[in-house]
């Protein structure tokens, strides 16, 4: 019998594996192709940023509000919901092409795929034996990050300017929602989380805080501004999904090492070290010829700097945080992230509409000095913390903050 249900419960969390990794590969194809979508409409600077950032907006407010949702409605319903709003966002953004509708739509989309990623992660936790609840999510993340770069692929395959691409990521949304409304699991209890008031998280840990907003803040300015950039200088589709897909690959790449040597030392000099050298990368990045063996290789190290700064923030937060706050603290660091990816593209729109991607990569440069500033003062001025038992965990983009969060919540029974 016991056998059976574990049987049962593995099933289940494959289910929940194999749907979030196809939501996530929609989001990797639809974020790049958005930003293209939007190079070619041709709005002013400062509105394509509006429209640009609106997904993160909606994203960081689904990820904070949408726990009492599943609360009071469940998770399969809620993920029924989740999953139609943001289809149903979708399809209307084909039949439209003007930046109010767009910002309102994308943030709709935003909400909904957080919506989607907290049921399934709540979930996963849930269902998970504690003793593999590691493993079980190690794997999420990598699925997750598979399916975000195979989305970077598809975008030499399809011609941007139809309404085929949006077909496309109805169709990715609709697999995922079938496969969940159709497996067969109990409800899985909410664990109320402690209150932390939002001044104390950015005393005890100020390095924590300016990473998680930084770090939104360039990876946010990177996903959207960078490839309609390339597409503006006529760079093949081809190539910049081989240029996004690289940036992918070296943040799943760096997230093991760059792990266990924040493990092994003080977590602010990692921070430090991974600002110091964003900052270099990003200046690099201006002076390299247009070949691809050159470029590919160097947005590998740009996108593994920067998908670990978030990941190594979390873990020193925790290190300073008592235990029964966790959940708490990846609450107040996913604010701050969803604050700075929604502040990245708004400045950098305008930035790249006077300075080209000059004004990008140094605005990119600038912010990991100022996070490397931050954390060096802070090793100099505050000892470093008592190591909790938490660790390092993998994080992957947009996802990230929410895995981390529900894997760090109380065990709960099915």
């Amino acid at each position: 019998m016991q056998s059976g249900q574990s049987v049962k419960a593995k099933a289940q969390i494959g289910t929940l594996i194999v749907a979030t990794s196809t939501v996530q590969l929609a989001i990797g194809f639809f974020g790049t192709f958005f930003a293209l979508r939007v190079a070619l409409a041709d709005f002013d600077g400062l509105v394509a940023g509006v429209v640009l950032s609106s997904y993160f907006a909606g994203f960081t407010l689904g990820a904070l509000f949408c726990k009492n949702i599943i609360e009071r409605f469940g998770h399969i319903r809620v993920y029924a919901a989740f999953g139609g709003i943001v289809i149903a966002a979708t399809a209307a953004m084909a039949l439209m092409e003007q930046p109010a509708p767009w910002a309102i739509l994308r943030a709709i989309i935003g909400f909904g795929c957080a919506g989607l990623f907290v049921t399934t992660e709540s979930w996963l936790n849930a269902k998970a034996d504690p003793t593999e609840r590691g493993r079980v999510f190690s794997i999420y993340m990598v699925g997750c990050f598979a399916a975000l770069a195979l989305g970077q692929l598809l975008i030499s395959r399809v011609e941007i300017e139809t309404a085929g691409p949006f077909n496309i990521v109805i169709v990715l949304f609709a697999i995922a929602l079938v496969l969940v409304s159709m497996t067969r699991a109990e409800q899985p209890q909410i664990i109320a989380t402690a209150f932390l008031p939002y001044g104390q998280l950015s005393r005890e840990a100020p390095v924590a805080v300016a990473g998680a907003l930084l770090s939104g803040f360039i990876s946010g300015a990177f996903y959207t501004l960078v490839p309609a950039w390339m597409q503006d200088e006529n760079v093949d589709r081809g190539t910049i999904g081989l240029f996004m897909l690289a940036a992918v690959l070296g943040g799943l790449a760096f997230q093991v090492p760059i792990g266990r040597i924040s493990d092994r030392f003080d977590r602010r000099i990692v921070v430090a070290v991974l600002g110091a050298g964003l900052m270099i990368t990003a200046v690099i990045m201006l002076r390299l010829p247009p070949i691809l063996g050159v470029i590919l290789p160097v947005a590998a190290l740009f996108g593994g700097l920067m998908s670990t700064i978030y990941p190594v923030s979390v873990a020193h937060a925790h290190d300073r945080m008592p235990a029964d706050s966790i959940v708490a603290v990846s609450g107040r660091l996913l604010l701050a992230s969803g604050i700075g990816s929604v502040l990245g593209p708004l400045l950098g729109s305008v930035l790249i509409q006077r300075h080209s991607i000059d004004g990008i990569l140094y605005m990119m440069a600038c912010a990991g000095l100022v996070l490397a500033i931050v954390a060096v003062y802070r090793t100099r001025t505050t000892a470093p913390p008592e190591r909790q038992e938490r660790t390092f965990d993998i994080l992957a983009p947009q996802a990230a903050p929410l895995a981390h969060e529900a894997a760090a919540a109380p065990e709960v029974q099915d």
